[in-house]
């Protein structure tokens, strides 16, 4: 973008402004390096979003999906994929260092960067040492679209396994509704039930969509008659 004054070219106005000053459109140029005939890394950028419609489908998608828009191709999927995997990684070690009480904020980041943009519903399960803090994220069950089956027995045998001392579980909409289902709150209080018996407190379970986000236990949902 050499036409472009100095100080308004995507790296130069990171360095002097931070990265927060950049649009999304800027933060992806700076992935994608240059542009083609006629079109700006920005403006490539720009259409990338567009096609998309929001920076989590984006990141989310197929590297099929991504050589379609005119410019991209498998290069500069994979140094996207790369950064969005870096930033997943860095959640989750935050996690493994304080405690999840000690940042209610850092669980949703994670999970929003882990499964929120996923195209199908995924079951995750966060096993916690006696401090809280994360021993393992684990996705234990995969779905469909709208369906996920859940075993009770498998997450008290990988809860066991790992010597976990309490457990957060969580899982996505695709649909965008992050509200739960009668089958959700049905599924939280047979896992409350069932980690009692061998002392393991369920803390929270999270339901994660795109943009939104719900907390059972922020919702006064996880006690049991």
């Amino acid at each position: 973008m050499p036409e472009w004054p100095k100080n308004e070219q995507p790296r130069e106005k990171l360095r002097l402004y931070g990265a927060r000053a950049l649009s999304d459109a800027e933060l992806l140029a700076i992935f994608l390096r240059v542009g083609v005939k006629g079109k700006s890394a920005v403006s490539l950028a720009e259409d990338l979003l567009r096609q998309f419609g929001n920076l989590p489908r984006l990141l989310a998608c197929s590297p099929e999906e991504f050589i379609q828009v005119h410019g991209m191709g498998l290069s500069k999927w994979s140094q996207i994929q790369a950064a969005y995997e870096l930033v997943k990684r860095s959640l989750e070690e935050r996690l493994a260092q304080d405690s999840v009480f000690s940042s209610p904020s850092q669980v949703r980041e994670f999970l929003q960067a882990k499964i929120g943009a996923l195209p199908h519903e995924v079951f995750l399960c966060l096993y916690l040492d006696s401090r809280f803090h994360l021993i393992e994220c684990q996705e234990l069950f995969r779905g469909s679209i709208t369906h996920t089956a859940v075993y009770p027995r498998e997450i008290l045998k990988e809860a066991l396994a790992r010597n976990a001392s309490a457990l957060v579980v969580a899982h996505n909409h695709p649909s965008g509704n992050p509200l739960p289902s009668e089958s959700d709150q049905d599924l939280t209080k047979t896992l409350i039930k069932a980690l009692q018996l061998v002392d393991i407190p369920l803390l929270d379970h999270c339901i994660v969509s795109g943009t939104g986000f719900f907390s059972f236990s922020d919702a006064g949902l996880m006690k049991i008659d």
